[in-house]
């Protein structure tokens, strides 16, 4: 089964840096473009960053660009997802996401 399972999370102070995890499980891991979504409260899920399968190519919300950066290490099954310059507006529960697979998500609390 595919399993995806998020950390890193926590609360920072605007301005601060946080860097996600992702452990995927259950599939061939570097077959797959990986993504990270998000979702404030009362609002809807929405598309954060992605990076491909090979090449490892990367896209970003515009919301999020130059300052978020996703990665992933193929030997270890994991994407990362590297936040700086966090915003109160980038607080959300963040998930991991491969085709219609997510994971449970992890809390970023964004506030002084």
């Amino acid at each position: 089964d595919v399993q995806l399972v998020e950390s890193g999370g926590g609360l920072v102070q605007p301005g601060g840096s946080l860097r996600l995890s992702c452990a995927a499980s259950g599939f061939t891991f570097s077959d797959y473009a990986m993504r990270w979504y998000r979702q404030a409260p009362g609002k809807e899920r929405e598309f954060v960053a992605a990076i491909g399968a090979n090449p490892p190519s990367t896209y970003y919300a515009d919301s999020v660009k130059g300052r978020f950066t996703i990665t992933r290490d193929n030997d270890k099954n994991m994407v990362y997802l590297e936040m700086n310059n966090l915003k109160p507006e980038d607080a959300a529960v963040y998930y991991c996401n491969r085709n219609v697979y997510y994971g449970q998500g992890t809390q970023v609390t964004v506030s002084t």
